[in-house]
């Protein structure tokens, strides 16, 4: 059973009330065909939302990645990163495996950034001795960098120096609405220079799965044909796209208040003996633990063991996520859990 107060991550959000009859009542149709009427009101929506121009729904945020990449580059191509990007640390290298993609590893700033020079200088010359450098690729929110956002001017900053180089930039938006909400501005702001953007549906957003990809036309096209021979190709998939829906419909604004109660549980642990949280951006919240009686992992099994999930990153580190179906109560029952132990 899951904790009764799962702070482990916002990718166990439940579908909300709207969602499940919006996915009662969908008209299907085969998305492999194209033919499925809320599969392209889906993906029609989340172009217009992002200032693309077409959409493709595929299964998971790791396969939206990996179709970005493989609809960006041929095998031998490199792409640009951040060695503490999720597409480097937690999808397997798939566009390595899967696609003969080379990552070249650049050093993520702790707001998350890659510096410029650092971009630049891993651009490979015209040289018959050197990979192909094709993409760049950014996070935003960045997951290890304590959910921190990306603002839209250091975003436009790379997309100008991917396109004087002739390369692409990919942003993995998985919390793309986080980054927009807890800085006030039109999503389209972040991903207004960006080729591609992916961004999940089933984390903050509360669908029960799926991300969108979006971009040009032409390379939704390319992006499609990639999903194909990953055995992403969906038939009646407007049973769950309907959800999506009501996810960018009615549940973008009130990330808010995920943010609002994140900062509350940081303020709390503040006030715990031998806990340390760091500083607060979005939905994330990292705290350190040096306790005499509990490393990080032991903390995380006597918290489950009252019902309340977090996830041990180390022997000394904390994360917990705030979402939908998390409240301030349950912030504070947690603390006050907290409170009893240390």
């Amino acid at each position: 059973m899951p904790p009764r107060i799962d702070l482990r991550s916002d990718t166990v959000t439940r579908p909300t009330p709207a969602m499940r009859e919006a996915m009662a009542r969908a008209s299907v149709g085969d998305d492999v065909f194209e033919e499925d009427p809320t599969v392209n009101q889906l993906q029609e929506l989340a172009a217009e939302m992002l200032g693309k121009e077409a959409g493709l729904f595929v299964s998971s945020g790791t396969q939206g990645n990996l179709v970005c990449l493989l609809a960006h580059c041929n095998r031998g191509d490199e792409v640009i990163m951040g060695h503490d990007s999720h597409t480097y640390n937690y999808e397997q290298v798939g566009s390595a495996v899967l696609g003969g993609i080379a990552p070249r590893i650049v050093q993520n700033q702790p707001d998350g950034t890659l510096r410029l020079e650092d971009i630049a200088a891993k651009i490979m010359p015209d040289n018959v001795h050197f990979g192909v450098t094709r993409l760049i690729s950014l996070e935003n929110t960045h997951n290890r960098r304590r959910g921190i956002y990306l603002a839209p001017a250091y975003t436009d900053a790379v997309a100008e120096l991917a396109h004087s180089h002739g390369l692409s930039l990919h942003i993995d938006g998985a919390r793309i609405f986080n980054a927009a909400v807890a800085q006030n501005v039109d999503v389209k702001a972040l991903t207004r220079n960006a080729d591609s953007v992916t961004f999940c549906l089933s984390k903050g957003l509360s669908a029960p799965v799926g991300s969108v990809v979006v971009g040009s036309a032409e390379f939704i096209r390319r992006a499609r044909r990639a999903r194909k021979v990953l055995g992403g190709g969906m038939r009646q998939a407007g049973v769950i796209a309907a959800a999506g829906i009501v996810a960018l419909t009615e549940m973008v604004d009130r990330l808010a208040e995920d943010h609002a109660n994140a900062r509350r549980l940081a303020a709390g642990l503040a006030r715990l003996p031998d806990v340390t949280p760091e500083p607060v951006y979005t939905d994330i919240v990292y705290f350190g633990v040096e306790h005499p009686r509990f490393n990080a992992q032991q903390l995380q099994e006597a918290l489950s063991a009252r019902g309340v999930g977090v996830l041990a990153l180390g022997p000394k580190r904390i994360r917990a996520v705030t979402h939908y179906g998390i409240d301030a109560d349950d912030i504070n029952e947690t603390l006050d859990i907290l409170q009893e132990m240390l």
